[in-house]
């Protein structure tokens, strides 16, 4: 059994990418694991408190997670995230898509074996 020792702190790009787009003022982004084994611990670490949490200097007021265990994947609807929406905003760069990148720089605790690119031990 691996020890405590094999856990490792790593931003989510490591384990899983991501697909986004946007609905006027609405952001969806789908995180899809690059290993299946590692949606379990998704499930667990990437919650719907910790993304609002994530998105709130957005604006975000509400986050709305969908689970999709046959894909593996998780989906993520997140309301407000796009400052009226792409032809609202005065942000030239207000893509829902621009976002999924804000998620995959979530921290979270991964084994070792999981990790694109673990850090030396």
């Amino acid at each position: 059994m691996s020890g405590m020792s094999d856990i490792q702190e790593t931003r989510l790009h490591e384990v899983a990418h991501a697909r986004a787009g946007d609905k006027g003022n609405r952001s969806n982004i789908s995180l899809i694991p690059y290993k299946p084994e590692t949606y379990a611990l998704l499930l667990e670490q990437v919650t719907e408190v910790r993304v609002l949490e994530l998105f709130a200097h957005k604006g975000a007021t509400k986050v709305t997670r969908y689970e999709l265990p046959n894909l593996p994947a998780l989906n993520f609807v997140i309301d407000d995230a796009l400052e009226g929406g792409v032809n609202a905003a005065l942000n030239l760069d207000q893509h829902g898509k621009t976002l999924s990148y804000l998620l995959l720089g979530l921290s979270v605790s991964m084994p070792r074996a999981l990790i694109l690119h673990p850090a030396p031990e």
